[in-house]
């Protein structure tokens, strides 16, 4: 039955609209192979009720002869900081272990609304905040590729079921991961981690299958005030797309510190660029060496105003037998939230704080221009920017806990586009290792279909 499930997004609902199979078949499919691989940790909360009932109004339409959508009963998972009405979302956090939200993310809505069927909320870091998949409360996600090794994060349960073939939704996981262009999806419904950064994208076996969902969840919201009008990436354009008389700028910076494995794959699949008619050109982009600080005081900054609401009064677990409201607080943060969140909390605090905010974070803001400036003049000259995603392979679980600055600078290569906006996605080269494309704000199609040819 498991069979059925290994099919990319497309393949599967093509076989269910033509009747070769049903959504509860799909979906027994689905909830069988969690079952067989519940020692991954990759769910937090399982609906099977609301999913089958889902699927039953789904098959009727499709029986009917209605074409809701090309991924119409297909299987699909939520990360746990995004809202789906009347189930508990957790965002991997005591903090929210018992909150359930009154209504869906805006996101959620389009994909209901086209026809996929949500199957449960997946293990995530704690408020997104790691890269590894290790600071959950509901525990480590463990990669289904090698068990001894962490599968990436925050998205590492999304990462990890899409890896095993449990459902049709990460570098270390040999899986796509695409992130679109800052505000061309509604974060509305999405539990606020740092808001600048923050978006909603898809993790899938294919570029295609990735297409697809963007196309479904992009769009303008009036509950979001960063979103822009866009035009739907079409799938037509990616799957007819070529990198013939394309050129590919490799930042020395994106590949000089890396392990001689995840360099060689790399380059591997820079070669297949090359053999489809791309021009590769390695050159050096010196701004690319702020990131990382710039990034975490960005992001750590806006985390301790974002969280600030998780009080125990207003929002979030509440702390018992306190002899007052000050202590009230301070045992609700301290046993709700764990040491990974405390720690970014207390890094904003600071550099939020009198007489360090111009020293801090108005000079990360200013790196942050000018590194957006950078890969602005960059995209000038290349059609995509290229490198690895992590500069060594996946981890041992406990590793990063251990050392977590070694963590942060591993995301040297992944901070670019998130504080310039930028579309990226995550390329499987290897079996943990993954090429980087970036692309010009809003070229979310080219990256696409960029991403597509190199795996065909």
């Amino acid at each position: 039955m498991r069979d059925m499930i290994k099919d990319s997004a497309l393949v599967l609902a093509e076989k269910i609209r033509c009747g070769e199979i049903k959504i509860a078949e799909v979906l027994d499919a689905v909830y069988e192979s969690e079952e067989q691989n519940k020692e991954l940790n990759c769910f937090i909360t399982l609906c099977r009720e609301r999913a089958y009932s889902k699927g039953s109004e789904i098959q009727k339409r499709i029986d009917a002869g209605e074409y809701i959508s090309p991924l119409a009963g297909v299987p699909i998972c939520i990360k746990d900081n995004i809202a789906v009405k009347d189930v508990k979302m957790t965002c991997g956090s005591r903090m929210l272990e018992n909150y359930v939200p009154p209504v869906s993310a805006a996101a959620v809505e389009k994909l209901e609304e086209a026809g996929l069927i949500i199957v449960g909320k997946l293990n995530m870091d704690e408020f997104a905040m790691g890269s590894t998949g290790e600071t959950s409360y509901y525990g480590a996600v463990l990669n289904p590729v090698d068990k001894t090794r962490v599968p990436g994060g925050s998205s590492s349960g999304a990462a990890a079921a899409v890896a095993a073939g449990i459902v049709q939704p990460a570098a270390f996981c040999g899986v796509f991961g695409f992130k679109p262009t800052y505000g061309t999806v509604s974060r509305n419904g999405l539990v606020a981690y740092a808001s600048s950064f923050d978006q909603i994208g898809a993790i899938a076996r294919n570029a295609s299958d990735c297409t697809a969902l963007a196309a479904i969840i992009s769009g303008r919201d009036c509950g979001d005030s960063t979103t822009v009008d866009t035009i739907p990436v079409r799938s037509d354009f990616v799957e007819s797309y070529s990198l013939c008389g394309k050129i590919i700028g490799v930042p020395n910076e994106f590949i000089d510190n890396c392990g001689e494995d995840i360099r060689s794959a790399v380059n591997n699949a820079l070669k297949k660029a090359e053999s489809l008619g791309a021009r590769v050109e390695y050159f050096s982009l010196p701004p690319l060496k702020f990131a990382v600080p710039a990034y975490y005081i960005i992001a750590c900054a806006q985390a301790s105003s974002n969280l600030a609401r998780y009080d125990g009064v207003r929002f979030g677990r509440r702390a018992q037998n306190s002899d007052d409201l000050t202590k009230m607080y301070i045992k609700s943060r301290s046993e709700g939230f764990g040491r990974e969140v405390r720690r970014r909390i207390m890094l904003g605090n600071f550099v939020l704080s009198a007489g360090y905010y111009d020293a801090y974070y108005n000079k990360a803001l200013r790196a942050r221009r000018v590194i957006r400036d950078a890969l602005s003049d960059a995209f000038k000259k290349y059609d995509f920017i290229a490198g690895a995603v992590y500069p060594s392979t996946a981890p041992k679980l406990g590793e990063s806990l251990d050392d977590p600055l070694k963590t942060y600078i591993g995301d040297a290569y992944t901070v670019p586009a998130n504080l310039a906006g930028l579309p990226a996605i995550s390329v499987p080269c290897g079996k943990t290792a993954a090429l980087q494309l970036m692309a010009a704000p809003f070229a979310d199609e080219n990256l696409l279909g960029a991403a597509r040819c190199l795996t065909l």
